[in-house]
């Protein structure tokens, strides 16, 4: 996979979370109407413990699904490195949201019961990410579930207009996962009902083990 070996890690997370902070309001609004409902469900039916969920948004963004989570019953916390969807996602939600740094997270461990990792995991460096699966396995639960969503591609990762992204492929991602300790559910390719060449997106749910 090639990377952009030249610039530090630290730099692709300055450089990412300040595209998204300057175009804070116009993501909010170009996204607010996106419906995910087939990924939260997707997340929702594979927890197999009594509701309430805990469940950690990561990479909340403005708070569009944590608001959707906590209007049906459950009991989410936001993550974001964006100050500012920050502070948005707490104002839309109510819900409690941390500003954390994907690339210096402190997660409590065995907090929750799922992950909703909604278009975001592709920001992590592929050398990074072992590391940040490792931190998403150990603060969920006994028999946890992540889901995931990312665009799709043939394993490269760059710059894309402002942001920094990797972009695998079905075989490179499950391998990822699955030495991270985590088990495939299912796996399926958005939006509903196109040929896959109009698929951009990959979905998979997952098992802590």
């Amino acid at each position: 996979m090639s990377s952009e070996t030249h610039l530090s890690l630290a730099l692709i997370s300055q450089q990412t979370l300040a595209h998204y902070q300057a175009n804070a309001e116009s993501f909010k609004a170009g996204t607010a109407n996106h419906d995910v409902s087939q990924n939260i469900a997707a997340l929702l039916r594979h927890i197999h413990t009594a509701a309430p969920f805990d469940i950690l948004d990561f990479g909340c963004g403005p708070g569009r699904d944590l608001k959707q989570f906590v209007a049906l019953g459950h009991r989410p916390v936001g993550l974001d490195g964006t100050a500012r969807f920050v502070e948005m996602a707490k104002a839309d939600s109510g819900a409690e949201v941390w500003q954390q740094d994907f690339l210096a997270l402190d997660l409590p461990a065995a907090r929750f019961d799922g992950i909703f990792a909604n278009a975001v995991l592709f920001h992590i460096p592929s050398q990074e990410l072992p590391h940040v699966l490792n931190q998403l396995h150990a603060t969920l639960k006994q028999n946890g579930v992540l889901f995931s969503s990312n665009p799709h591609g043939d394993n490269v990762e760059g710059w894309n207009q402002g942001r920094y992204g990797a972009y695998y492929n079905l075989e490179t991602w499950q391998s990822y996962l699955t030495a991270a300790g985590f088990t495939e559910l299912e796996h399926y390719y958005r939006p509903e009902g196109l040929p896959r060449e109009q698929q951009p997106w990959l979905a998979s749910v997952w098992r802590a083990v």
